[in-house]
Order: structure tokens, then C-alpha cells, then sequence
């Protein structure tokens, strides 16, 4: 750069050629035969330029300019150091489009007329001048615009190759199979073709045929090292030890609790442990608890026909006192009458222990009973005395054992997934008893030993109770409202009421279940080979067989408990939700990994507990945050395959490891606690 000192040498020739020209001033072209007088505005015809027109350009511009109009050499318009592609080729395809150059327009503008005309017949050959420079230019702005249009078509043959059959493909179901289901707004419909479009269906089959590419790779490699393994922390282990007790038994005088359990076998498996808890906490007898036929579940089971009622009643009877039902004095009494009978609007969600002894106590000590409709998560978790907390681990993990038709199919099931091959002895024997071990020479030979089960969380209930769109199109959208109405009517008058969070809203904030090509996506990311043994846990899948396309070509040995089973060995259980419930619980619990997809989900949650309780550390969980899933499938249309699956394994790695329990958190999920486990450093 040149001194701006007035005494002393100059530093350089070129500050000697500065001090040397003459004052600037504005120098306009004389107009010729070949061009109007205007042209030297015509170069920039919509120039935006800040600079005032009237404004000396810097001497450095000018200098520029000068040096580059009296140069002997003039470069190529392929050299790196002058031409169209030299250092300013972006200025001249900027001016081009009709945006202000600053000084260098004003430089060029300022040309003397000497070299004004001896950079015009460099530039125009010679022969051409200044029209041969505006047809230069012309073919430089169509070339451009040329290699612009190729890139475009380019990509569109591209995209319109990709597999669409993910996206568009409708099964019989009559849902629309998308694979894409980022997106909140409703899919269009073609009205020539009548076929239902995904906005982002392609973009789900482009991730979907990486993956389908990256499991063939991966075929003759291993698989990632802690993908079968729960991350441990060596300094420390933990034992299940919630059958201990250090309090003395519980005689029950205070009256009777009677529970009415809502929901499905999860809800009341929840409610049931509650309830012995609170029995205990208010001295009295717990009768045998009564499930609630609900509308969605559909299943007129009882305690008797899931869990072994002997069991139950000789386990806790060093805790509670249990009887099948109540006396024949308190039978006939109206509890709603004399105000026994506490609803779900009345106890509050996790209510501490202190409102049981003030509230509840004085009804049941008035009466002798007392009935609690709907109860379920009407517990706290804390602060909950010690002992009483262990009583609810002890009732969860040792009380509840499943009757022994369920057990036996469970093991059928178990041993046809695992190939003969044992397992965790305390789990199994928790789970399936006196089936435990037994080997099955039927069913499925070729499968490995190893095992991965996966609660693929997405039936119609689920889809409509979420308010999230899933691809589908009007179809899905009239269909999920209409379940709505009939099965959760609040929910539609809250939506009539009040603003609801946009569907894709809830996307980003992962408050929408995972779909099954968003499942099969992540289990192909975190290294799962394809020929992994996986069991699909879960009712019908809203969508049916297409919607599990994605899933079954990219896992071909992939099977549930109606494809493992006969009809014969299912038929006992059609119809019963509950019970085929309690199959997938045990196939889940003794996997030797397990996903859940959707983590508020109560048979997952259990499932993770039991898992953690049993497991010595060597049952791994897969837990999803959605939220960050959803961040991650949001850029589906522009994300590598090798940044997908560092992404999603990244966020798995965080969420896989287990620590002990937070504070106020279930102790059915989290069981790595004092109460319910010891120690061990």
C-alpha cells in the first residue's frame, strides 16, 4: 500500500505514477456513428450504486483501471489473472444482472477518451468495438444463464429417478404410505391421475434408498462395538434388592380400598402397585383391584385372567393384607351415597402422601370403605417415605406374575426368537416361570440367536390422541378426527376451544410419535445389519402392510407375535388386547437389545425398567429423543448418509446410558435407585 507522506522517497513506483497524474475529473466519451452518446451509461442500466456519480474515484481505482487499459498483454478470458474469470469476473456478472459495482464503476466511468477507445478495440477484437463488446457480453450472460439451467435439469432428473413407491404407494388400507412425515400440511391430490402426492415423500425415499445402500455395504463389516451393550460405569453395579422389608406387617383395620383400574394392562399394572402402596400408607385392606373396560382397549379382562391372584395375595402379605372381595356387610352399600366413592377429578395427578391421611383416611375410617375410580398415576414419587417406595418396587418387580398361560406362550415366543439359546436367569424366572428354560424344537429354525425387539408405537390411537400428520393426506386428516370424536371427545372440544400447536410445531418439539420409516431409518443408522433378527411389539400398525413397507425390505427377518405364532396357539388370546399386551411385554423385556420409539409410552417405559432392574447391566435400551430425531430428519432433502448416522448415533449414545433415578421421576422406569436396588461400589 502507498504512503500518504509528503516528504521523503516514494515506497514504490506505482505511489510516483499516482502523485503524478493529473486531477480527476469526469470524462464522457464523444458519441460515434457506431454507438449513441449514451452508452456509457447503457453499461450499468440499472445500477443501484450509493456512491454519487459526481464522486472522484479513489486514485487507486483509477490507477487500477489505467495500468489495466494500457497493459501490452491483455489476458484470456480463461486466465485466473485478467479476463471475464479473473480477479473481478464476479463484478462483471454482478453489473450484468444490474447491481452497483462502487469504485470500480466509477473508475470505469472516468476512463479517458484515449483510453476509453484503446480498451474498446482490445475488447472488441479490433473489428468489432463497442458493439462487438456488448456481443460479448451477451454471449457471457448466456452462458451463464445456460450452465444455470443445466444444473436445474439436471437435479430434476435426478430427484424424479429416486423410488417413489414409499411416497405415493396406497395400501389397502387406504392410507397414504408417505415417507415423509416432517411436514404439517395435508398432501395434495393430482386431479388427472387421482393419486395422493407427499410434499416430501421423495426426500424420505432418498434417505430410505441410502439406507437400503448402506446396509449392503455393510454386510461384510462389523457391527459398531456397544450396539448389543449398555454403557456401564465400572466403578459402580447395582442388584436388585427390593424384596427386602424391615417393617412390621400391616393388619388393615382402618377399612377396605376397592380400585377400579382404567386404561390398559400398563395403566393398570401402575395402578395396582399404587394401590398397595397407598393401602399400606393408611392401614387398610386392599381388595383384589377390578379393570375398567375401556372403549379403546376393548378388553374385558380381569386381575385373574392376566396375574396369579395366589401369588399376588402371599407376596405382600408380610406388606398388606389382600382379599379377593369384599365382606358381605359392605357389598350391598351405596358408596356413592354416603361418599365413598373418589373419582379421578378428585384426587389430584401424583398426589403426595399427605393427602391421603387428611382426605381419604377420615372417609375410609367413617365408612370402612372406600372406592377409587379411574385411579392411576395418583401417587407422587417423591417425597415418598422409604419403606413405602420399596413396597412399590416390590409389588411391580416381584408381586405381578403373569398367569401360566401366558407365561407359556411367552416362552414359546421367547425361545423361538433366541434360538435355544438361555438367558438372564432371574429375569426369565420373574417372566416365565416354571416355563423358563424350556426348549421348543417348532417354529422359526433360521433365525440367530441374537435378538433385537422393537415397540413400534404407532397404532390409530396413538396417531389421533398426538394431533400430528403423518403424510396421508385428506384421507388421514378425516380419518384421525373422526377417531377423535368417537374416542376422545375432550380432546376435540379443547381443539374447538383453544389454539392447538401447529402439527409441525409439534414435530420440532417431539411430541409426535416415530413412524415406522423413521424407526427403520434410525435402527439402520445406529449399525443394525440387515439380517437382524427383529420383533415388532405392538397392535395393528395404523397404516397396515404398506405402511411397514419401509421396514420389512430394509429388515427381511422381521416378525411379530401373529407371524411366530400358529392360529391355534394365538386363538386363546384374539380379542384380548390385554393379554397379547402381556406377550409382547415378556418378548421386550427379554431382548437382547430393545427400542422404543416413543418414550411416554407405558408398556416401553416398564419394559426399560424391568430391563434395568434385571438386566445386571447387560440388557441396553434404546431411548430416542425425539426432539433431536426430529431435528435431524428435518434436513432429510440435503443430509448425507455418513452425517445422518453420526447425528443419530450421537443422540442415541447421550440417552442410551442409564443413571440412577431423577428426583419426582417413576421408579417403574427408573429403578437404579436406593429403594428399589442396592449399590455396589
Amino acid at each position: 500500500m502507498a504512503s500518504s507522506s509528503d516528504d521523503g522517497p516514494p515506497s514504490s513506483p506505482f505511489e510516483a505514477q499516482l502523485k503524478a497524474l493529473p486531477p480527476l475529473r469526469r470524462v464522457t466519451p464523444p458519441p460515434s456513428d457506431e454507438e449513441p452518446a449514451s452508452w456509457s451509461s447503457s453499461f450499468h442500466p440499472r445500477s443501484h450504486s450509493t456512491t454519487p456519480r459526481s464522486r472522484p474515484a479513489s486514485p487507486v481505482a483509477f490507477a487500477a483501471a489505467s495500468s489495466s487499459s494500457s497493459s501490452p498483454f491483455r489476458a484470456s478470458r480463461l486466465s485466473s489473472s485478467g479476463g471475464f474469470y479473473g480477479p473481478t469476473w464476479w463484478m462483471r456478472v454482478v453489473s450484468c444482472l444490474g447491481f452497483s459495482l462502487g469504485d470500480e464503476e466509477a473508475a470505469e466511468r472516468r476512463l479517458s477518451q484515449k483510453q476509453w477507445l484503446s480498451r474498446k478495440k482490445k475488447v472488441g477484437g479490433g473489428g468489432g468495438g463497442a458493439r462487438g463488446w456488448r456481443r460479448r457480453r451477451k454471449k457471457e450472460i448466456a452462458a451463464w444463464i445456460g450452465v444455470v439451467t443445466f444444473f436445474f435439469l439436471m437435479n430434476w432428473w435426478f430427484f424424479s429417478r429416486l423410488p417413489l413407491e414409499h411416497s405415493i404407494r396406497r395400501g389397502k388400507s387406504g392410507f397414504s404410505n408417505s415417507t415423509s412425515s416432517s411436514s404439517s400440511m395435508p398432501a395434495t391430490r393430482n386431479k388427472r391421475h387421482g393419486k395422493v402426492k407427499s410434499p416430501h415423500g421423495v426426500m424420505f425415499s432418498k434417505l430410505l434408498g441410502l439406507a437400503a445402500h448402506a446396509l449392503a455395504e455393510a454386510e461384510g463389516k462389523p457391527e459398531p462395538k456397544d450396539l448389543w451393550q449398555e454403557p456401564l460405569d465400572p466403578a459402580v453395579s447395582w442388584t436388585p434388592c427390593a424384596d427386602q422389608r424391615s417393617w412390621e406387617t400391616c393388619e388393615g383395620n382402618n377399612g377396605y380400598i376397592l380400585v377400579s383400574a382404567t386404561g390398559g394392562i400398563n395403566q393398570q399394572r401402575v395402578a395396582i402397585c399404587n394401590a398397595v402402596a397407598v393401602a399400606r400408607l393408611l392401614n387398610s385392606t386392599l381388595v383384589i383391584p377390578h379393570f375398567s373396560y375401556n372403549n379403546v382397549w376393548r378388553d374385558k379382562s380381569q386381575f385373574s385372567d392376566i396375574y396369579h391372584e395366589e401369588h399376588f395375595i402371599d407376596y405382600l402379605k408380610a406388606d398388606i393384607r389382600i382379599v379377593k372381595e369384599l365382606p358381605v356387610e359392605l357389598r350391598s352399600l351405596d358408596l356413592e351415597a354416603i361418599g365413598s366413592l373418589v373419582t379421578d377429578d378428585e384426587v389430584m395427578k401424583e398426589s403426595k402422601p399427605s393427602f391421603y391421611l387428611k382426605k381419604i383416611l377420615p372417609i375410609l375410617i367413617k365408612n370402612s370403605v372406600v372406592h377409587f375410580v379411574g385411579f392411576g398415576n395418583r401417587l407422587a414419587f417423591d417425597p415418598i417415605p422409604f419403606e413405602l417406595q420399596r413396597l412399590r418396587c416390590r409389588c411391580n418387580f416381584h408381586a405381578l406374575r403373569f398367569v401360566d398361560k401366558i407365561q407359556e406362550t411367552g416362552a414359546l415366543l421367547v425361545q423361538r426368537m433366541r434360538k435355544q439359546r438361555s438367558h438372564s436367569a432371574p429375569l426369565e424366572h420373574n417372566l416365565l416361570g416354571a416355563f423358563a428354560g424350556r426348549p421348543d424344537m417348532t417354529g422359526l429354525k433360521n433365525l440367530p440367536s441374537q435378538y433385537l425387539a422393537v415397540h413400534l408405537r404407532f397404532e390409530i390411537d396413538m396417531a389421533a390422541y398426538s394431533l400430528c400428520y403423518f403424510g396421508g393426506g385428506k384421507d388421514e386428516i378425516e380419518e384421525l378426527e373422526a377417531y377423535r370424536a368417537a374416542h376422545f371427545p375432550a380432546l376435540t372440544l379443547l381443539r374447538k376451544t383453544k389454539k392447538i400447536p401447529s402439527a409441525s410445531l409439534l414435530r420440532s418439539e417431539g411430541q409426535c410419535p416415530l413412524t415406522p420409516e423413521e424407526a427403520v431409518l434410525m435402527l439402520a443408522a445406529l449399525g443394525f445389519k440387515r439380517r437382524t433378527n427383529i420383533y415388532v411389539a405392538g397392535a395393528q400398525i395404523y397404516g397396515g402392510k404398506s405402511r411397514m413397507a419401509s421396514m420389512t425390505s430394509l429388515y427381511p427377518n422381521l416378525v411379530t407375535k401373529e407371524t411366530l405364532l400358529s392360529s391355534s396357539e394365538i386363538e386363546p388370546f384374539r380379542n384380548f388386547s390385554s393379554q397379547l399386551a402381556a406377550l409382547d411385554f415378556i418378548v421386550c423385556a427379554a431382548a437382547d437389545a430393545f427400542a422404543m420409539t416413543d418414550s411416554g409410552s407405558q408398556l416401553s417405559s416398564l419394559v426399560s425398567g424391568y430391563r434395568m432392574y434385571y438386566g445386571d447391566g447387560r440388557l441396553p435400551t434404546i431411548r430416542p429423543n425425539k426432539r433431536r430425531l426430529a431435528s435431524i430428519f428435518s434436513k432429510n432433502s440435503t443430509i448425507e448418509w455418513k452425517e445422518f448416522e453420526h447425528r443419530v448415533r450421537k443422540a442415541i449414545r447421550q440417552t442410551k446410558q442409564v443413571f440412577e433415578r431423577p428426583f419426582a421421576r417413576s421408579m417403574y422406569r427408573h429403578p437404579r435407585c436406593p429403594e428399589c436396588m442396592c449399590k455396589i461400589e
